[in-house]
């Protein structure tokens, strides 16, 4: 894993020569050695193809890549920052949460209402996320950005988890979601916020929660 947690808000990168990594630009604090940092006009790993379907899905963050010989400290924002390792699977998540990433991801779009169908494009609309996700694929190490911090919630057939969708920030493996209605003791309170809709994931994989219903 090329991340190492400096504290809750900074991580520190190895690059190494002949591999790249990408991060949201911006987010480079300092840097040790031979580094260089360029603008990707491709958005990341994926071609062309991939760069115009996150345009037109308004999932394309500005990226940077990340090349050379030494420790990148990476953080955005003051946010809460979690490391995520992929081995061959495919992690979901929004693009705006992507602090920086492996270069040998690939990277692409997912239409958010093919899993859940029409329920699904409701939960775009409801989180403002939109009905598009990024993807990031095969074997690597994502750094994610959260309010408040992150807990990993196991998800296993028949435990099924249920997810505040304004706490949502990504998931990984063989998991499905839709979007539920229920009427909770905050609606009953006068909390009306959203919490009428819960996010429910099934399937087998994690779930990554944050500690606050806040938006990047």
């Amino acid at each position: 894993m090329p991340f190492r947690e400096i504290n809750s808000k900074m991580v520190e990168a190895t690059v190494v020569p002949g591999q790249k990594m990408f991060s949201q630009r911006g987010a480079m604090l300092a840097y040790r050695g031979e580094v260089a940092f360029t603008p990707n006009i491709q958005g990341g790993q994926g071609g062309m193809m991939s760069m115009i379907g996150r345009r037109m899905a308004n999932e394309a963050t500005p990226l940077m890549t990340v090349e050379g010989n030494g420790t990148v400290m990476f953080g955005h924002g003051g946010h809460h920052i979690h490391v995520i390792s992929l081995s061959g699977d495919t992690l979901y998540v929004e693009a705006d949460r992507l602090l920086a990433f492996d270069g040998s991801l690939q990277q692409g779009t997912m239409f958010m209402g093919s899993q859940g169908g029409v329920m699904g494009m409701v939960r775009g609309q409801v989180t403002g996320q939109g009905l598009f996700t990024t993807t990031l694929t095969g074997h690597g190490a994502v750094a994610v950005m959260a309010h408040g911090g992150v807990v990993e919630l196991p998800i296993a057939p028949g435990r099924d988890v249920h997810v505040d969708p304004q706490a949502y920030v990504a998931h990984h493996g063989q998991v499905r979601n839709k979007l539920s209605t229920a009427l909770g003791w905050r609606e009953m309170v006068g909390r009306g916020s959203g919490e009428g809709f819960q996010l429910e994931l099934s399937g087998s994989g994690a779930v990554y929660v944050q500690a606050s219903e806040e938006k990047l």
